[in-house]
């Protein structure tokens, strides 16, 4: 998920998957490292039989890679996939009259489109966007490299869980906890959780002193499960239909709300209609884009006028 396969690697993985498996081989990764093309092109060499891109506008940064250069490349081969690249581009040029609406989620911290960091932090790009996030609304975001840091640190103290979500998140909320306020003055509920072994048995001991810090007054004990996880989750679905009353309208809104108790239910009242949803959660249109690119250029023809 961080794109941090090596071409090579993948190369012979491929290779050796082919001859031993009958099904077909699906690849996916991310460009946030900025190798993925050439990771699909090794793998592409050696058989793989599918993989994951997308369109030019939002193609690269922590999405995959276009799939018009791929298409190029592989135009007159054997493993040409037959696409009609004008229509592809076509696509693409409709993408780029609406894409304007979800530049805000671009992000903009830094110039390049890449992150090589990512090549020694291993922090994937939904991790990322959220770490991101977390700090925006801190106002923290210049702490960002010190946070990559505590990732790593976080991580193996915690068992060395696998960067994908949910232990990505929850160990990313734990690091932007620990750099903004100290290692482990507050520590989430899921991170209790995990450590008590509901997530399951982590790849690695968790830290004596970090369980026992985390784990002081946790709700279940302060020795973790050892067994299967399941064993010990009380049944909730009763409990979450009490709770929503008539909110729930099918057994998928039931779940949102079992699953998300405070955001999920919020959620369901925005999605029929019993609350307004605030502005501020709501995506821009693009008039709103019109708006704001005009009153850019407004600004920037003012203050050129001041300047002559």
């Amino acid at each position: 998920m961080a794109g941090i396969m090596a071409p090579f690697d993948i190369a012979k993985i491929v290779t050796v998957l082919k001859k031993e498996l009958k099904i077909p081989i699906h690849l996916h990764t991310h460009y946030t490292s900025g190798m993925a093309s050439m990771i699909y092109l090794e793998a592409i060499k050696a058989g793989v039989d599918i993989i994951d891109t997308c369109l030019a506008p939002f193609a690269l940064r922590t999405s995959q890679p276009a799939v018009e250069p791929i298409v190029a490349t592989l135009y007159g081969t054997t493993r040409d996939p037959g696409f009609d690249l004008s229509l592809l581009l076509e696509l693409g040029d409709y993408i780029e009259t609406i894409a304007p609406k979800y530049r805000d989620y671009l992000a903009k911290h830094k110039m390049a489109v890449i992150d090589t960091g990512v090549l020694a932090h291993q922090v994937p790009g939904g991790m990322l966007s959220n770490l991101v996030n977390q700090l925006k609304e801190a106002k923290a975001l210049d702490r960002l490299p010190e946070v990559y840091k505590e990732v790593a640190v976080t991580r193996k103290e915690l068992g060395t869980p696998p960067l994908v979500t949910p232990t990505s998140q929850i160990v990313g909320v734990q690091a932007v906890l620990n750099v903004l306020f100290g290692r482990y003055k507050m520590v989430t509920n899921e991170v209790k959780d995990m450590v008590y072994g509901l997530y399951g048995k982590t790849p690695t001991p968790v830290d004596p002193e970090v369980q026992k810090k985390v784990l002081k007054g946790y709700k279940r004990g302060e020795t973790p499960v050892t067994g299967r996880a399941a064993d010990y989750l009380e049944p909730e679905l009763d409990q979450a239909r009490e709770r929503l009353g008539d909110l729930p309208k099918d057994d998928y809104d039931l779940l949102i709300g079992a699953i998300y108790p405070s955001t999920g239910e919020q959620f369901l009242k925005w999605k029929y209609g019993l609350e307004e949803k605030p502005r501020e959660v709501m995506g821009k249109t693009l008039e709103d884009i019109r708006k704001e690119d005009e009153a850019m250029a407004a600004a920037i023809e003012q203050v050129c006028s001041t300047i002559q």
